[in-house]
């Protein structure tokens, strides 16, 4: 019997992962990557080229279904692709997700709130447009922001212009600032049968723009999980989606969510997923993208996840004391080092909250 194979668009961490997630299930990657030192040539069939590479997209073609690792992949490269064979998530899903005025639109179609927006697209959008969220707010590019980039905080029409200049004059999105007491997020995945499976619901906090520590439980109120959930089978089921959708969500003073983000992918809050027990959130991806039988993954055991990243001064994490902590495991992305860039990532694993909170505490202290 001839192996099933996975095409995946783009060849970074979330590629390297996907891949070993799909290698115990006999299942053999392929991925399209520019980028000679990509992470997931280590695992995977790299194919070093342009996404737009025709020889590289015709290899994905004859692969059994294709996926991607990020939203930002050339519209071309998804054209090229387009009734060769199954792209999940595919269709319109990704273009929608990676434009922020889109994707807020489409959000409220589907039936889940997000923050009062007003999209900046030109100098004239400009005058009222603070005034109509409220007087402050986030100005976001609409598109290829992430980590804490391309966006700005603004208090006064004056801020307003000058972030606008700022970033370049381009499209943007200006929301509300919202007084949220969480950030949350919760990943969902439909097969092409439209079976709907359900990711744990993750505790998230940031380090200058960068997710910092994920955690699982969320300390939410008992009904939260719940209405993330629902929220998030709106989503996928209006949406059409086959593959697996991450979305992140403000936690409001008495428990409702509103919808921050939304990414077409796994995530970086769902790392915990490798090592809390069960299956992944990488299987989960894997499995909804060829059609398989879903199960929800969250999470057997009490878990969190402290990003490594990189800092200006190269400093490394205390390894041999982060080994020494009951719990933890780490995974690095053999990436070279650079300032703010994802070096990795380390799970910790516990047997109750309790002691989760009090070993997380220590290992924050061993990585800079």
């Amino acid at each position: 019997m001839t192996p099933p194979t996975l095409g995946i668009l783009g060849g970074g961490q979330l590629a390297q992962m996907l891949a070993l997630a799909a290698l115990p299930l006999g299942i053999r990657t392929v991925v399209l990557e520019p980028d000679p030192q990509a992470p997931a040539r280590l695992c995977a069939e790299h194919l070093c080229a342009p996404y737009t590479d025709p020889a590289g997209l015709g290899r994905l073609a004859a692969c059994d279904a294709v996926t991607l690792e990020f939203e930002n992949v050339p519209v071309e490269a998804l054209a090229a692709l387009e009734g060769r064979g199954p792209v999940r998530p595919g269709g319109t899903l990704p273009a929608r997700s990676k434009h922020r005025a889109r994707e807020k639109e489409a959000l409220r179609a589907a039936g889940a709130a997000t923050a009062p927006f007003v999209a900046v697209e030109t100098q004239a959008d400009l005058p009222g447009a603070l005034e109509a969220v409220g007087g402050q707010g986030l100005l976001k590019t609409s598109e290829l922001g992430y980590d804490g980039k391309g966006q700005a905080q603004v208090n006064s029409e004056a801020d307003l212009r000058a972030a606008w200049e700022g970033l370049g004059r381009v499209p943007c999105v200006l929301e509300e600032l919202v007084a949220f007491e969480r950030e949350v997020s919760l990943g969902v995945a439909r097969n092409v049968a439209g079976e709907v499976a359900f990711g744990p619901l993750v505790e998230n906090t940031h380090r200058r723009g960068i997710l910092r520590t994920s955690v699982y439980p969320a300390q939410v109120p008992p009904d939260t999980e719940a209405q993330a959930r629902d929220l998030a089978r709106r989503v996928a089921e209006g949406w059409g989606l086959e593959g697996l959708l991450t979305l992140e969500f403000f936690q409001l003073p008495g428990g409702d969510l509103l919808v921050n983000e939304v990414a077409p992918r796994v995530h970086n809050s769902g790392h915990l997923t490798q090592d809390g027990g069960g299956v992944s959130q990488f299987e989960a991806q894997v499995r909804a993208v060829l059609g398989w039988p879903l199960t929800d993954w969250a999470p057997l055991h009490p878990c969190a996840m402290v990003n490594v990243v990189g800092t200006p001064d190269e400093r490394e994490p205390d390894w041999d004391a982060i080994d020494a902590l009951p719990g933890t495991r780490r995974h690095l992305y053999h990436k070279a080092h650079r300032p703010g860039r994802k070096l990795g990532h380390v799970n910790l694993v516990a047997p109750d909250v309790e002691t989760l909170w009090g070993r997380l505490a220590e290992l924050e202290r061993r990585i800079p």
